[in-house]
């Protein structure tokens, strides 16, 4: 059981942590530091490298979760806050799909095209997105950690 919690708790680490870092601290600073091309470009790379580890998370949680509702008798006879935390970990899962499918799919196309106005207009959404699923992952994490406690 130990292996699964683990790996439940660090794939959600890598996911909400990268997001936060990526929204809080790196896209300031590459918009006070960077020309919209180069800035595009960094952030083209940066998904790059980081949405695999995404899909391994997306691939990794719901399996250690469903591993870990054993010693409750299976996911339906698990608390409240299970069903929460998962519910809220389901729909970060769709908006990181579409993210991917569609405008980080779209920057590389812009990119490939030269069309930094193009580019830029999907960044924002896919900025837009990214802030609301670290906002999501932060409740989740509260939910998972301190939910027991607030749904007595």
């Amino acid at each position: 059981m130990g292996i699964y919690l683990a790996l439940h708790v660090l794939s959600i680490i890598i996911w909400v942590g990268g997001m936060f870092f990526a929204y809080m601290i790196l896209r300031p600073a590459a918009a006070s530091l960077l020309e919209p091309a180069v800035r595009l470009n960094l952030w083209r790379q940066v998904f790059s490298r980081f949405f695999p580890w995404v899909w391994a998370s997306i691939v990794l949680v719901p399996l250690t979760g469903i591993a870990l509702t054993t010693p409750y008798g299976g996911f339906a006879h698990t608390p409240p806050h299970i069903h929460i935390m998962t519910t809220l970990g389901v729909i970060m899962m769709l908006i990181f799909m579409h993210v991917y499918f569609a405008p980080f799919k779209r920057i590389k196309k812009c990119l490939d095209a030269a069309d930094i106005p193009g580019a830029a207009k999907q960044l924002n959404t896919l900025r837009i997105l990214v802030g609301i699923n670290t906002i999501i992952g932060l409740i989740t994490v509260i939910v998972a950690t301190a939910g027991k406690y607030f749904l007595l």
